[in-house]
């Protein structure tokens, strides 16, 4: 804020008095000159200069390290890592397995389809990443975690019972994420107005271990619960791109927990492409599940 001495003279009696063409200029002078701001009470003054000061230097120094090394703000997929080229151009180039992290323990193994141990999900991407473009690295994707070891087979009465326990457990899991979503960041709002009807559904089942038998009469007596599950889980797995199909790959988060303990988890999940197609779509992914052709819509995955 500026001090013109104009209306002071006003203030103390003396605005009908002509100044002077000198006194009107040393007025003018002093009008322009700004007042410092003065600092907040009980800070050091001195401090505070400093503190402004080294906040520019941090914002130079970070533009200069975006400058000097364009990685910085590049992004590469798994299994690539950012190098520059001789025009200090970022591109992606297959990490070397070497530069992984050391694993911590043997839960950070991963199994190929290959058979092979990986240390971590890291070095199995960087070996992948190497093989690309050749028959052996197409045919490579991640199948469980943990080290490789001998899965049994799956029987067809066994791969019949693996629907009743994933279908209960995916309407647990949301159930679950509407309980905790607290700051909801978990479940968007509409996604929570349908889980809202399962929660508050007092024939809903709750979580446990379940006899196959009761499962399956729950999926018949309660069949409308089970919808939203199935179509919510779809819409979790189709996100590289979202093009309505999954992938192999974007399968992998679910199934590659899954198969250390459910044996059929494999088996299941090639059978849901029909087609043989390598992609599984949502109408060939809810027949799996037990969901009714007139039930399947797009709209439900939110």
């Amino acid at each position: 804020m500026k001090v013109w001495i104009f209306f002071l003279l006003c203030l103390a009696g003396n605005a009908m008095a002509a100044p002077t063409e000198e006194a009107v200029v040393e007025e003018l002078l002093i009008a322009e000159e700004p007042i410092a701001e003065e600092p907040e009470v009980g800070a050091n003054p001195v401090q505070v200069e400093i503190e402004e000061f080294d906040e520019a230097i941090d914002i130079f120094e970070e533009e200069q390290a975006f400058a000097d090394n364009p990685c910085l703000d590049h992004h590469c997929k798994k299994g690539k890592v950012c190098e520059v080229d001789e025009d200090n151009t970022p591109m992606c180039v297959c990490q070397d397995p070497s530069s992984c992290p050391t694993s911590e323990g043997e839960f950070e193994h991963v199994c190929g389809t290959n058979n092979v141990t990986y240390e971590s999900s890291c070095h199995f991407s960087a070996t992948k990443c190497a093989l690309e473009g050749t028959k052996k690295g197409h045919k490579l994707h991640l199948d469980y975690t943990g080290p490789c070891k001998y899965i049994d087979a799956c029987l067809d009465s066994e791969l019949s019972e693996f629907p009743l326990r994933m279908r209960d457990w995916l309407k647990n899991v949301l159930v679950t994420l509407y309980e905790r979503d607290v700051d909801n960041n978990l479940l968007t709002e509409k996604q929570k107005l349908r889980v809202k009807k399962i929660f508050e559904n007092e024939k809903r089942l709750t979580a446990g271990e379940h006899s196959l038998d009761l499962l399956a009469h729950d999926f018949e007596k309660n069949y409308n619960m089970y919808i939203f599950p199935v179509h919510w889980q779809f819409g979790q797995l189709d996100q590289h791109p979202v093009d309505g199909y999954i992938t192999h790959s974007e399968l992998s988060p679910l199934r590659a927990p899954l198969i250390p303990m459910e044996h059929c988890t494999t088996r299941f999940f090639e059978e849901c492409d029909a087609d043989n197609d390598k992609y599984i779509a949502l109408e060939e992914w809810s027949n799996c599940f037990g969901i009714k052709e007139q039930d399947v819509d797009k709209d439900l995955i939110v």
